[in-house]
């Protein structure tokens, strides 16, 4: 009893330190000065390639951006016709922004033949690049939040979208001042560890974390059923 006494004060001593940092990287990592993204009221766009990718992997992100008083667009770059339901995609993607808290004025879907809904086809970088810019251009965004390289689920469409944002970063094409935040993709591992890879993910962030409150889980679980 006289040895595990202290080491039971050690445990709660490293518990409680354990908690207490992860609190302060938490509160650290989701202030807009220490995450270097624009401050409140900035313009910020959400490039995706199908209805239910804001649900899927982009509403902590969302919901975050929107508690640090961002003004949210979002651009989707296809219907989601691959099983031929896009016209019913379509509608649960201005459902799920709606509970997201993006206006449907905010809400552009693009219907063109050079975007299929399709993982078999790789969309032109270039000339996703051109329509992105455009939108970009138009709406006065300051910050553009899409996919990284890996894509997230390895998508050729959502891999093809973060070729086209590495375009305009390479050839000095965004506009002064826009900066540019990229979804990681993680290990399947880590994608199924859930609050248990909070600290793995507090150590590895690079820019940006958003960690949901209770009130804004809540929100994000109440989006349409998804369908990808």
């Amino acid at each position: 009893m006289e040895v595990a006494a202290p080491l039971l004060c050690l445990a709660a001593a490293v518990l409680v330190w354990g908690v207490l940092w992860v609190w302060g990287s938490w509160e650290r990592m989701t202030r807009p000065e220490q995450a270097g993204l624009p401050g409140g009221g900035s313009r910020t766009l959400l490039v995706t390639a199908h209805p239910d990718d804001e649900a899927m992997f982009f509403a902590p992100t969302i919901l975050g951006l929107a508690r640090l008083r961002h003004q949210l667009f979002l651009l989707c770059f296809s219907a989601g016709n691959y099983y031929n339901q896009g016209e019913i995609r379509k509608k649960e993607l201005l459902q799920s922004c709606d509970v997201l808290g993006i206006p449907p004025s905010n809400v552009m879907i693009i219907e063109n033949r050079d975007f299929p809904d399709d993982p078999d086809v790789r969309w032109d970088p270039d000339r996703a690049a051109d329509v992105l810019l455009q939108h970009v251009e138009a709406n006065g965004i300051k910050l553009v939040v899409t996919f990284d390289e890996g894509g997230v689920s390895g998508h050729s469409n959502h891999v093809a979208l973060n070729a086209a944002v590495r375009t305009l970063q390479a050839e000095g094409k965004l506009p002064k001042g826009c900066s540019v935040l990229t979804l990681q993709s993680v290990n399947l591992l880590r994608k199924y560890l859930c609050l248990l890879d909070l600290p793995c993910s507090l150590l590895l962030a690079r820019d940006a974390l958003f960690v949901l409150t209770q009130r804004e889980a809540a929100q994000a679980q109440g989006r349409p059923t998804a369908r990808h």
